[in-house]
């Protein structure tokens, strides 16, 4: 294979596992979201908490999985884009980490104050890590003001605009619609029939940013435009779903929302990866920011080796935990003895 064709082919993987991440990491960042405002009950509480429970940190992995793959096939695509973004990221990573860290504590303290505290933390860190994502997709499709060199000029935060603010409210948007199709999947009961109201008048309202965002993209090219159609009518069709009560359908088709508008968007920049709104020339390109052939033909025989084992084992995990949960399935909370907990 050529080079060119082997930087395309790493930026489509590296763009699949953005989509990855938000599919999969988005319903857990929505039911996170959701744990403060969709009951007070605390039973509830944690019938939302061990619904991400199991698959949670997996899907994690695959945002590392991405930052990993760029920094490897493109290099400066890389250094411009995560220097550019540096107060955004450390925002993110900080929400990461109260994020993962409130999984972990909520449930080792029995004071309301205590659960309360790592609740919203856990909201909170949701909510960042959503917006901040959305946000580095949209602006790398809208592009930075890149100088020659490859670095932002206008100050560390240059970056804010409308493409932040477009991507970041899409993020959120996308995350809690999925976060309450994945509770109509996950749960039993008066839990999911509330999912599914909730659902229900969400969608259509928290889709604006990201279709917003798709159309745009759309314009660039006539036949873009036709992929943007075919997003909308798997939107449209989700939300049908959801009305009919059929939530495997609305969650499917959900995801293959996400898939066609942000491939529309990604094709629209393609063959640059990160535009320059200062000039043109600036722009960094699949072959301009990429690394060696050598290197980009190794990792991708790595890559079809193992990738295929690593996807398998996420299913089988989720096929493990495939069941329905309601609140007579969590006990009630209870201190362990002295001698046990030392």
């Amino acid at each position: 294979m050529t080079m060119e064709t082997l930087a395309t082919i790493w930026f489509v993987l590296i763009i699949v596992l953005w989509m990855g991440y938000l599919f999969l990491d988005g319903f857990d960042l929505g039911v996170g979201m959701l744990m403060p405002l969709f009951s007070r009950d605390e039973r509830q509480k944690r019938v939302l908490l061990n619904s991400i429970g199991p698959v949670w940190d997996g899907n994690e992995v695959w945002l590392v999985t991405a930052a990993g793959a760029t920094f490897a096939a493109f290099p400066h695509w890389y250094a411009s884009l995560f220097s550019a973004l540096y107060v955004p990221l450390t925002l993110c990573l900080l929400a990461l980490i109260f994020r993962a860290v409130a999984i972990e504590y909520r449930g080792k303290g029995h004071t309301p104050a205590w659960r309360s505290f790592w609740t919203w933390a856990m909201a909170l860190g949701s909510l960042g890590i959503a917006f901040f994502v959305g946000a580095l997709l949209a602006i790398t499709s809208t592009g930075l003001p890149l100088n020659e060199y490859g670095d932002m000029v206008g100050g560390a935060f240059a970056w804010i605009g409308w493409p932040a603010l477009l991507g970041g409210l899409g993020g959120v948007g996308f995350a809690l619609v999925h976060g309450l199709l994945y509770l109509g999947l996950k749960t039993e009961g008066p839990m999911r029939a509330k999912a599914r109201r909730w659902a229900l008048r969400a969608m259509l309202p928290a889709s604006v940013p990201f279709l917003i965002w798709f159309w745009l993209a759309g314009l660039t090219r006539f036949w873009l435009l036709a992929v943007v159609a075919v997003s909308v009518v798997f939107l449209t069709a989700s939300v049908r779903a959801v009305r009919a009560g059929a939530e495997k359908r609305a969650f499917t088709f959900h995801v293959i929302y996400l898939v066609t508008g942000l491939s529309a968007v990604f094709a629209a920049v393609y063959p640059v990866i990160l535009p320059s709104t200062l000039n043109p020339a600036h722009s960094l390109t699949v072959t301009s920011a990429s690394s060696s052939e050598y290197t980009l033909g190794v990792m991708f025989v790595v890559t079809v080796i193992f990738l295929p084992i690593i996807i398998g084992y996420q299913i089988f995990s989720y096929r493990m935990f495939l069941g329905r949960l309601r609140e007579t399935h969590i006990p009630e909370a209870h201190r362990l003895p002295v001698a046990i907990r030392s």
